[in-house]
């Protein structure tokens, strides 16, 4: 039988340390292939390229392990390497390890999450892998081993269609966490605010700038975990219905036929020049 094949991903390049600690953690478990953004693509979500031309590029950067870097976003990077660079449907896709907390609300930004759940839209068994610390130096090694645990693990009994993993790992010494917790997303946010600036040109700009808030004190989350040093483990998938509102809908709503109410204004296109 072949080995397993195996697509590596991130959202903060081809050359930061988190992928090179992914790839070296999943080597042993099947044939590797590296397809990253040739830049920082964090925070970019499910963005794809439409407008421009997408590039990829051979890399030697991992040495007999076969790469590319790609002009495009981190979902870019899944969907061409199905279609263009593997011989086959990969076996498994695995995303990061990236330099910062995934957990709670963070999963609908991040480009790590988000080239995972691109991979778990065509089948493939997937997980996006997080180490929270945003330190320039951190160390990947604890990360690492809990990424090679975890891929071994879907490669042995697999996934549901559709499901995907959403991982974060505590920083700090392997010794120092108590295990993994299978948990819910925490229903937590940032409360944003947009610093106003000033260049040197005298011209506005504005900075995000915000704080992290959790709502949630359920001892089932994912922030739970995480505060409590064990690897949290989230599943999720792509189907964003609420279906808890359908019932309320339909109990609540009278829907009737559309009218039109007599207070709209017309439309003048000859006063838009349409």
């Amino acid at each position: 039988m072949s080995k397993p094949l195996i697509l590596v991903v991130n959202d903060d390049g081809i050359t930061a340390p988190g992928i090179r600690a992914l790839v070296e953690a999943v080597s042993n478990l099947g044939e590797v292939v590296v397809v990253a953004p040739d830049s920082p693509q964090s925070g970019m979500g499910h963005a794809i390229t439409i407008n421009n031309p997408l590039r990829l590029k051979k890399s030697n950067i991992f040495g007999d392990i076969k790469a590319y870097e790609c002009s495009g976003t981190p979902a870019d990077c899944v969907k061409l390497g199905v279609d263009k660079v593997l011989h086959r449907q990969p076996d498994l896709c695995v995303s990061g390890i990236n330099h910062g907390s995934n957990s709670s609300i963070n999963i609908i930004y991040s480009g790590t999450m988000s080239a995972a759940m691109e991979a778990s839209l065509e089948g493939i068994p997937s997980v996006g892998f997080s180490l929270c610390d945003y330190a320039h130096d951190a160390d990947f090694s604890t990360a690492a081993l809990f990424a090679n645990h975890i891929a071994s693990l879907i490669l042995k009994y697999g996934l549901p269609k559709y499901a995907l993993l959403n991982v974060n790992i505590p920083k700090g010494a392997a010794q120092d966490i108590k295990g993994m917790k299978i948990c819910r997303q925490a229903e937590a946010k940032w409360e944003e605010e947009y610093d106003e600036r000033t260049d040197p040109m005298g011209r506005k700009y504005y900075w995000l700038t915000g704080k992290f808030v959790n709502h949630d004190h359920g001892q089932d989350t994912d922030e739970w975990a995480l505060a409590n040093s064990y690897v949290s483990v989230v599943p999720v998938h792509h189907d964003l219905t609420a279906h808890h509102v359908i019932p309320f809908i339909n109990a609540n709503w009278e829907f009737g036929s559309p009218h039109k109410p007599d207070d709209i204004p017309q439309l003048d296109n000859n006063r838009f020049n349409l």
